[in-house]
């Protein structure tokens, strides 16, 4: 009796040691605030022109173009390829954590020939030709399959969600890309409105100087002014031109075979309400695919923790064996063993204390990344917010200079034409309006930019119901999960 209680003192210094060391602290979580700083009341109470859910967040722009530019890139663009590709292989690790809780069933066929006792009870060469099914399964006493399969599964939520970020991150791309080539579209028709408009002044201003009636260095005034606004064409299809191959690669397509013809008019520029935070938090995938990041290492501490307990292995055999492959499947031939094994190591130099510090690191580091991801999803939604109220304030001082801009430049042309003012007057004027009128238009896509940023910002939608919420681990006092 005795020396069996000393033989069982190893296994209970090695039960006791886990007992002590399978206490996880889960990272302490960010305050969500009630309010966002930058709401006020046309961000709570305003709704979208049409409701729509998390998918179809672009069609609000009401923009079919854009509508099909999406789908497009939702069955081509590489990146999203890549992370469905990324979720696979996630759930494929799910499903082999899974396989390791199953029984283990093998078969096998062999031969082999040596010397002694084990095989013809003397020193003589022999053959043996085996047969035999065998089946093995690990006992899940303490739970490690359990919580590796759980942080696994939490693994692949976690790449699920990133997978709606990638999609959400491409459609957000895609869009403000394509506001961005329509607004250049704009842009460049005025700058051509205006180079005519030149020319027209150039026309006019050539007939006088032949007549007489002005200098040459009107003439030449005017030829400057056009060579310069038809400069400001040529940069303005270039940057169209990089626009509309940044989409082809969006929309996964070669760049030399993507046309997009030009469009001009302005797409509606929805007022998307902001909510509350704690449901932005719970709508937006990438807080989500942090959140179950954080879980996984939570339960993968709990893993290794199971380190310090015993491993039970049961097994089972059964075929035959003889020297002649005829004999190999005679009754007398036939073997079988069941066997049960229980492992506990005793001294490892430190390699499980060195494995749950290592995972314990790994928790903190899951923490302090899902705290930033909090705290960068609320700047987001600030920033977009603070933009858009401070660009509608914009917008509308300025649209107050480009109606005085347009009226000063109609007086100018006039007052030219009538001999009442220089030339260098009436090129002030127009260049005047000009600038105003480009900087009305920039104004606008920024808008439409802000307003992009912001249904990022805000998990894809405003109407769309919320992502499950992951609930929270809790751990016993054996390190397990719940």
């Amino acid at each position: 009796m005795k020396r069996l209680q000393h033989s069982l003192l190893p296994l209970a210094a090695a039960l006791l040691l886990a007992g002590c060391a399978s206490e996880v602290a889960t990272p302490a979580s960010v305050e969500t605030p009630t309010l966002f700083k930058e709401v006020q009341e046309h961000w709570t109470s305003a709704e979208p022109a049409e409701a729509r859910n998390r998918g179809d967040w672009w069609k609000a722009f009401q923009d079919p173009v854009l509508d099909d530019l999406i789908e497009r890139a939702a069955k081509r663009n590489t990146d999203i390829q890549q992370a469905a590709a990324r979720l696979t292989q996630a759930r494929a690790l799910v499903q082999g954590a899974q396989a390791d809780r199953m029984p283990q069933v093998g078969a096998g066929v062999g031969t082999n020939r040596g010397a002694g006792t084990y095989t013809t009870g003397d020193t003589q060469p022999a053959t043996v030709v085996q047969a035999n099914v065998s089946l093995s399964y690990e006992v899940d006493l303490f739970g490690r399959l359990a919580r590796a399969r759980d942080a696994a599964g939490l693994d692949a939520q976690a790449r699920a969600a990133l997978l709606q970020s990638t999609q959400l991150l491409v459609q957000a791309e895609l869009a403000q890309t394509y506001l961005s080539l329509r607004a250049t579209d704009t842009e460049l028709a005025l700058v051509r409105d205006t180079a005519a408009a030149y020319a027209d002044t150039l026309r006019l201003t050539q007939r006088r100087y032949e007549a007489g009636d002005v200098a040459e260095l009107d003439v030449i005034r005017i030829q400057t002014e056009l060579a310069a606004t038809e400069a400001d064409v040529h940069a303005i299809r270039r940057t169209r031109a990089e626009l509309e191959h940044a989409l082809a690669v969006l929309v996964g397509e070669a760049a030399s075979n993507f046309t997009l013809a030009p469009v001009t008019g302005a797409t509606a520029l929805p007022v998307i309400p902001a909510g509350i935070p704690a449901t932005v938090l719970a709508r937006r995938p990438d807080v989500a695919a942090a959140q179950a990041s954080l879980l996984a290492a939570q339960a993968r501490v709990g893993v290794a923790k199971t380190a310090w307990f015993p491993s039970i292995m049961l097994t089972a055999e059964a075929g035959h064996a003889g020297p002649e492959l005829g004999d190999l499947f005679r009754w007398s031939t036939r073997a079988w063993a069941v066997g049960a094994l229980a492992s506990v190591p005793l001294f490892d130099g430190g390699r499980r204390e060195a494995g749950v510090r290592g995972a314990e690191a790994q928790l903190d580091a899951a923490g302090a990344s899902y705290r930033q991801q909090v705290l960068n999803a609320l700047r987001e939604v600030e920033d977009q917010l603070s933009a858009l109220r401070l660009l509608q304030e914009q917008s509308q001082a300025q649209g107050r200079a480009v109606s005085a801009a347009q009226r000063a430049s109609a007086i100018s042309e006039t007052r030219y034409r009538n001999g009442f003012v220089s030339q260098l007057e009436l090129l002030d004027a127009r260049r005047n309006e000009l600038l105003n009128r480009r900087q009305a238009q920039r104004v606008e896509a920024s808008q439409r930019q802000a307003t992009v940023r912001l249904i990022r910002a805000l998990g894809g939608g405003w109407d769309a119901a919320p992502l499950k919420p992951l609930a929270p681990v809790q751990v016993s006092a054996r390190g397990e999960t719940d």
